[in-house]
Order: C-alpha cells, then structure tokens, then sequence
C-alpha cells in the first residue's frame, strides 16, 4: 500500500494480473432482471471460479434504470447506438502459462453461457489492465458497497489507435486518478476486437460488434457518492480535460454499477468463488465464523474431508485467500 494525498492507495495489489479481459455482457431477451443476476452470481460463477488457471475473476452489474448524469454530455461526442448491457467482466492470469491452462478448459464455462446471454464480446487485453489509483480498502467486493461505481466505454473519433489510447491514458486517467475526489480509477486499452475471430468460444451466443465498437477504451470510476461524482464534473480537473475529448473521443456510454462480486482474487478463491455470492453474503451477515474454518473450505472445494482436520484460523484465512478487507501486502 502507499499514499496519495494523504490517504492510502491500494492500487499496487492489481500489478500481479499481467494478462487480462474485459467482457461485455447482454442477458437473455424476456430473462427476469433478478433469474439472470442470480444465475450469473450464484451458478455461473463458482462454475468460472474453479477453471484451473485463472488468477482473477470480476462480475460488474451494470444498473438499467439508473443513467442520469454518469457521465457529462461533450460537444460532438454521442453515446453508441443501441448499447444496452448487463455488465462487464474481468478475467486475469498472472502469467501466459496460466491463461494456456485456463483456455484448455474454458469450453467447460463457455458453454454455460447460452443459459444467461445473448451476447458477450471478449477484448483482449494481452498486457493487462491499469489501476492508476484505489482508494477502497476492500479487495473483494462482493455485492453493492455503497460507493458511487461507474464504467464509461469510449470510442475514438477520426485519430489513430495509439492516440486514442495515449489520450485515454494521459489526457483522462491520470489527472483523475491525481484528485482526491476520485476513490478509483480502472482503465482497459485492449486490442481491436476481430469479428472473424469471435470470442469468447461460446456457442449459441451472439459475439458480433458494429464497427464503432471494435476499439473501445473503458474506464472505471469511483466517488463516495453521486453528488461527489457531480461536483467533480463540475471542477477543474474535468474541465480541462474537455478540449481533448473533442479532438479524440467520438463516443461515450456509462453504465452505473449496481454490484461488484469478486471470485478469485491473487489466484484463490474468495467465499463468493466458493459458495456462491449471495451464500457467502449471508455467511457474512451472520457472522458464521465456522465457515471459514479450513476443513470446511477443503470439504466443500474438493467433496472430500482434510486428513488432519486441522482448524484455521479467521486471520490465516484472510492471508490464504485475499477474503477481508484488509489489502494485501504490496
């Protein structure tokens, strides 16, 4: 952990993911709002929370109701057309071995996808993705923690891809990741997505993009509360930002988020990634300590009792697997 301005920054805990993606993904036409959340939270996560490999696994569920202000309306800057989604999610490994092992089983998960989705569109983000600052002490979230949570997908207006993202970089992320008013800053720059080269490998699931959308940039925000995150638009640091967007940005979509549900995190399973996210919500809620206790974890990931048996503690679990608030070491 280290400072900036004062308060703590967590965002060095991010730097051991060194290979990610980021996934767009689109609910099943007349799927209940709340069947498809539950099924993606509680089913096809602790599905995609045990494929061997996977060193980081992030469920964002993006609020369709909620969509005023997130983001400031610019001057030649549209939103895309028709761009409705249900969430983002990141996938990460730690190495290029791992992502190979994790790909040698994925059609296990991929093939889950067509109970959920319509349409997921995986880019590729080959040299990982950058958290520029993190000021929420948590490392796994799982659920709504009641801080004002925004992705905002951008699209380049006529100027080469290495300006775009140069511009996304330096022109946005970093003067904001530099204000004390932004709790976290995320940003994604990943390839160009190939519609001849669909991903993810998910059959009966629709992987197309418009041309528009085959680069993107995408960056995620954090303020303590919607009117911080309105005041910041409101002041300095975004204003001068604004004669830049004009020259390099096209488009921009938000999405507020209504969850952040965390499965693997450092390459462990979180109790979410175990038991299931609301499970491990309530486990928490009522405080059942018991179920953290070590032979119990083993019991329930492997089908099979631990042969000491040995009892772990509460603190030695927050180390093993990255489950407390408290960050790890950086």
């Amino acid at each position: 952990m280290t400072t900036l301005n004062g308060l703590p920054d967590y965002s060095r805990r991010d730097d051991v993911i060194v290979i990610n993606s980021y996934t767009t993904v689109l609910r099943r036409k007349r799927t209940p709002r709340e069947v498809f959340a539950t099924y993606w939270r509680d089913v096809h996560g602790p599905l995609c929370a045990r494929m061997p490999g996977l060193g980081w696994y992030v469920q964002n569920h993006f609020h369709r109701e909620q969509d005023a202000h997130l983001w400031p309306e610019v001057e030649g800057i549209g939103c895309f057309a028709d761009y409705d989604l249900d969430g983002g999610v990141e996938i990460g490994f730690a190495s290029a071995e791992d992502q190979a092992v994790f790909n040698d089983n994925c059609h296990l998960l991929f093939a889950d996808e067509q109970n959920m989705f319509d349409a997921t569109v995986a880019y590729a983000l080959p040299s990982g993705s950058t958290t520029l600052v993190d000021r929420v002490a948590e490392p796994v979230p799982n659920g709504d923690d009641g801080l004002d949570r925004i992705h905002i997908h951008f699209g380049p207006a006529d100027v080469e891809a290495s300006q775009f993202r140069q511009f996304m970089l330096d022109g946005l992320a970093r003067p904001f990741a530099a204000d004390p008013a932004v709790m976290k800053v995320r940003l994604h720059l990943p390839e160009a997505y190939d519609n001849a080269r669909p991903a993810p490998p998910a059959p009966n699931v629709f992987h197309n993009v418009p041309r528009e959308r085959e680069l993107i940039a995408v960056m995620e925000l954090a303020f303590v509360s919607p009117m911080a995150r309105r005041a910041f638009y409101a002041s300095e640091t975004f204003s001068v930002t604004v004669p830049g967007q004009k020259v390099h940005l096209a488009f921009a979509s938000a999405f507020a988020i209504s969850g952040v549900y965390t499965y693997i995190r450092n390459g462990g399973l979180t109790l979410a990634g175990l038991r299931g996210s609301r499970p491990a919500q309530l486990i928490e809620k009522l405080g059942a300590r018991n179920q953290l206790e070590e032979a119990i974890w083993h019991l329930l990931h492997t089908g099979k009792p631990e042969d000491q048996g040995r009892r772990t503690s509460y603190a030695d679990l927050s180390v093993d697997r990255g489950y407390v608030a408290a960050a790890p070491a950086s």
